[in-house]
């Protein structure tokens, strides 16, 4: 398995939200190669990737298809409302 920089094993999340969900969900979760290839499938969609490692493994403790718990959703929040104002910024939102 390939190792990041730190020597530790990557990990990747992708998540899932529209304004009809009544919270974001887990879509896909890995490590390693299922990592990579999690990461490489969102680049070739040009979504982006945000890092933070703490949410992370509180992410990797979700099935694939569930909710996030409430106590996660102020931080996913703001994750999505920057990703937003990336994508408007760069014009991949239509209005």
């Amino acid at each position: 398995m390939k190792k990041n920089n730190n020597g530790k094993e990557k990990k990747a999340i992708a998540l899932k939200y529209s304004k009809d969900d009544t919270a974001p969900i887990i879509t896909a979760k890995g490590k390693g190669y299922v990592a990579e290839n999690i990461i490489k499938k969102g680049k070739e969609e040009k979504i982006e990737i945000y890092e933070d490692k703490e949410l992370l493994n509180d992410l990797m403790k979700i099935e694939i298809g569930q909710e996030i718990p409430p106590e996660l959703y102020d931080v996913v929040a703001q994750i999505i409302t920057y990703v937003y104002y990336l994508d408007k910024k760069k014009g991949d939102l239509d209005e």
